[in-house]
């Protein structure tokens, strides 16, 4: 049976497509812009618009990554991780201390990004190992107190982790092959930006081909059935490790990037409980296993929440409509909320996601 907003969503499309190239159209040169924008409705300037959409198009690139992470873990594999935030925090640590100058190591950024890669893969495996035989609920309570115990630890940890203060500065990468000479990196984040989409399609890519591959269908399989997988001869527990070491390594890769760009570790708060919440509902709204549904769903809530909301905050006090800057009439801090009935609504009409992966689509169909 066919869900009712599958003709709607039909429709959709065109306005996703138009909302993509909206958020890379900043991002070109500003010789390609010879035409002028008016002023649009709501006393909010284009080119002020477009600017802040530009300067956070990394952020969200960045976050998509570490929601694709989930994905190998949530959406492939079916299982519940409610920590990955956890793990997005270490990435970053790992590589403000393997940068920041006074710590023995002094590496350089892409050392580094390797380095905190594979540290939250073996973080993540640590966690997977004596939690295997867990599932559902229990599962998402153990990576739930996995990330409060991460985050608490930052906090606590002040001589290597510098606890609230965060560490920085951060030093820049060395991007010359893509026009980024020395002491340029606050005034021009272009290069930065091709280095996050370039990362984002490689992982893309690298999802594909493991998505076709015989672990990949290993992890629909547990899926679907652990039992079923098992007498057929999947190792259940060789799997989940993989997903677990997989779905944890793209997320030290967000971190280490997101460290990056802010020049600074942001402190352990950044990595908390909310963060978790946020990707995992970029995951469901987007499409369990679906690679395109992700994209998709990261790019409409991470775009919400770190472009659209501030804009219409600024509208608002713009218009008179709250000039004093109540708190409770601010759409950032109504966010969550925003976020928890999109969930509720999505898994009440359509419960398979935005764009959901061929196999939901192809069962569906039968």
């Amino acid at each position: 049976m066919k869900s009712p907003w599958l003709p709607p969503l039909k429709l959709l499309i065109p306005e996703l497509v138009g909302l993509f190239v909206l958020l890379l159209f900043p991002a070109l040169p500003l010789g390609w812009r010879a035409w002028h924008l008016p002023e649009v409705i709501l006393f909010v300037p284009v080119q002020e618009v477009l600017d802040r959409v530009a300067s956070q198009l990394p952020i969200i690139f960045i976050l998509t990554i570490l929601a694709l992470g989930l994905n190998v873990v949530v959406g492939y594999t079916g299982l519940l991780h409610l920590g990955m935030g956890a793990f997005f925090g270490i990435g970053a640590y790992l590589t403000g201390i393997l940068t920041i100058p006074g710590y023995p190591f002094e590496c350089g950024f892409w050392l580094a990004l390797v380095m905190s890669t594979f540290g939250a893969a073996l973080a993540g495996v640590m966690l997977a190992a004596p939690t295997l035989r867990l599932r559902g609920d229990y599962l998402a309570l153990v990576t739930l107190g996995f990330g409060e115990v991460v985050r608490f630890s930052l906090r606590n940890l002040e001589e290597i982790t510098a606890g609230t203060r965060a560490l920085n500065p951060i030093p820049p990468p060395n991007l010359t092959w893509l026009g980024l000479t020395p002491g340029s990196w606050s005034d021009d984040m272009r290069p930065f930006y091709y280095l996050c989409l370039v990362m984002l399609a490689g992982i893309v890519w690298l999802l594909r081909n493991l998505e076709r591959s015989r672990l990949g269908r290993a992890w629909v399989a547990i899926r679907e059935d652990e039992l079923a997988a098992t007498c057929m001869g999947i190792n259940a527990a060789r799997a989940k490790l993989a997903a677990f070491a997989v779905g944890s390594a793209l997320a030290g890769l967000a971190g280490s990037l997101y460290a990056t760009k802010l020049t600074t570790t942001a402190g352990p708060d950044a990595y908390d409980f909310n963060r978790s919440i946020i990707v995992l509902a970029c995951v469901i709204l987007g499409g369990l296993g679906s690679i395109r549904g992700v994209i998709v769903g990261s790019f409409l809530l991470v775009g919400f929440d770190n472009v659209f909301a501030p804009m219409l905050d600024g509208v608002i006090q713009k218009a008179q409509i709250n000039p004093t800057g109540n708190r409770f009439l601010m759409f950032t801090n109504w966010r969550l909320i925003i976020f928890g009935l999109a969930l509720v609504l999505m898994m009440r009409y359509r419960p398979e996601g935005l764009l959901p992966s061929k196999r939901e689509s192809h069962g569906e169909a039968v």
